[in-house]
């Protein structure tokens, strides 16, 4: 059977292509040598599960592998410690059966906790069983929880950790795992633990013995690079692999399941569009632009997940309107509870201890949402955008210089009495919201975000395989304004363009509105000001 790019469920490296694993498998074997308890702790599709499933066989040679899954457990098995034991038991006593070396004692006592007819049975004596059992086999014993948040601020679980806890305190006294791997999208360390029948809750945890996970899960460009040379060897494509390497790790920063996405779309869907394989598009930029345009419109598992966590911590609307669209730097803090969950849930990363996007699918998805929200509450200038759409386009190419005119012209009749500060909070803004129409189901824009910041946003356009880089700026004076050219210029060199746009928003009473040609040096800019 043909190789896929998987996007449901683990990966099996023989009929999946997949990253090279072997190194973090290193990395994390080292810290098991070691005996560390931890948490692997990383958003939802962060390739956790995959990554369970291969540490499971690179560590069969040195050590006996127990892999729980608590998505297996229902509510009920969570209901007190005796469901709880129940049910731990029966998952434990599954998969001892399949090991050697484990006594007929050990075997009955975790058949007897499991069945239910065991009545009162503790969590203290699963472990002593537990303990029983470490001590007998020859090998170490290495317990993974897979989906360990299934059960989080639930008392049974917390002393679960608790026991776990004890375990590993005394373990030079009493046989226990040489490790515990609880895999999770929460923070196991910073759980709420119910302390009193009130109900007040304050953070507290008995995980406090893990180590910290440093492993890299993100996909690097060599990554992608070794897993798409498999696929170039089987499909014989043609493509630019180091080229198509960066460019997914450019638009994704290697989430892994963006990564795969993007590849599975490219190879099952863009291949198969009529004449895409006659004239080699898949595999190439204008490919990839299209894939990522079908990727913003997909619901699926992955943004579901993070739009629902918008919704349920609304103090992340606020985080992400700032980093969106007033450009504000934020210094990283690791006090900031809005910040610290944003990261777990994988809505930002932290780059040069400032808070940032994680990549460029979710800005651009974020903004989809954020201008929408803005489309309702301000029509007019959306509204233009979509009764002048049609003008934009010739042969396929996109007009930017005649999006400049038009937006000039439309939020001068619209909003040229307004006040400074609305144009400084909002003009950029609309500026993407008159934008959102005309590249809409073609092409779409992100917001670099090395250039993001009070005064200067660049704002890139890719249309049909055609990038365009838009500088929109507040105006500060002549002075300002060369510079702006002369970075906007730099900025061109990067992305090997000879023409780049510039919108200034001024707010001189004697400003001169409209759209002009500079040449500088080989470049010619196109600047508008409102």
């Amino acid at each position: 059977m043909a190789k896929i790019f998987n996007i449901n469920g683990i990966c099996k490296p023989e009929m999946h292509y997949m990253v090279g694993l072997t190194p973090r498998l290193r990395e994390i074997k080292k810290m098991i040598d070691a005996g560390a308890y931890f948490t692997m702790n990383r958003a939802r599709q962060y390739g956790k599960t995959t990554l369970l499933r291969a540490l499971t066989g690179y560590l069969q040679d040195d050590y006996v592998v127990v892999s729980l899954d608590f998505q297996r457990m229902s509510s009920i098995d969570f209901e007190n410690e005796t469901s709880f034991v129940h049910a731990l038991a029966r998952e434990i006593s599954r998969r001892v059966r399949a090991f050697e070396n484990v006594s007929q004692t050990v075997k009955e006592d975790l058949r007897k906790m499991a069945g239910r007819s065991s009545q009162g049975v503790g969590m203290a004596e699963l472990f002593d069983c537990l303990s029983d059992w470490c001590s007998q086999t020859q090998k170490p014993v290495v317990l993974f929880v897979d989906e360990a948040d299934t059960a989080t601020n639930n008392q049974v679980f917390l002393d679960f950790l608790a026991q776990l806890r004890a375990a590993y305190l005394e373990r030079d006294v009493m046989p226990s795992f040489q490790s515990v791997i609880l895999a999770s999208v929460y923070d196991i360390r910073s759980v709420k633990r119910k302390l009193h029948p009130d109900g007040e809750h304050r953070e507290n945890s008995p995980w406090n013995i893990a180590a910290k996970f440093g492993v890299d899960m993100d996909f690097s460009v060599s990554d992608i690079a070794g897993m798409l040379a498999e696929y170039e060897a089987d499909h014989h494509t043609g493509m630019d692999i180091g080229g198509m390497s960066a460019l997914l790790y450019d638009y994704t920063s290697g989430y892994p399941y963006l990564v795969s996405w993007l590849c599975k779309c490219m190879d099952e869907e863009i291949a198969a569009a009529p004449g895409s394989k006659e004239d080699g598009m898949a595999w190439t930029k204008e490919g990839f632009l299209e894939a990522v345009k079908m990727l913003l419109e997909d619901q699926n598992p992955l943004f579901e997940s993070l739009m629902n966590r918008m919704n349920e911590y609304k103090e992340f609307n606020g985080l992400v309107a700032r980093l969106l669209f007033q450009g504000q730097s934020i210094a990283y803090n690791a006090d900031d509870l809005a910040v610290q969950n944003a990261k777990m849930f994988g809505f930002v990363k932290i780059r040069h201890s400032t808070v940032q996007i994680a990549n460029r699918i979710f800005e651009a998805r974020l903004y989809n949402r954020y201008l929408l929200g803005y489309q309702e509450q301000n029509s007019e200038i959306y509204t233009e955008g979509v009764k002048q759409k049609n003008q934009f386009v010739a042969d396929g190419f996109l007009n930017v210089r005649l999006v400049l005119e038009k937006f000039v012209e439309a939020f001068h009749d619209l909003y040229g009495e307004k006040s400074r500060t609305f144009l400084e909070d909002e003009g950029r803004r609309y500026f993407m919201l008159f934008l959102k129409p005309i590249i809409n189901g073609v092409g779409n824009c992100s917001v670099e975000p090395r250039t993001r910041n009070n005064e200067r946003m660049d704002l890139v356009i890719d249309y049909r395989g055609e990038r365009s880089i838009i500088e929109m700026k507040i105006w500060r004076g002549n002075a300002y304004h060369e510079r702006g050219e002369k970075q906007l210029s730099d900025y061109l060199d990067y992305f090997q363009l000879q023409k780049g746009y510039m919108l200034s928003f001024n707010f001189n009473k004697k400003k001169e509105i409209g759209v002009k040609e500079v040449v500088l040096g080989d470049k010619l800019l196109i600047e508008a000001v409102v």
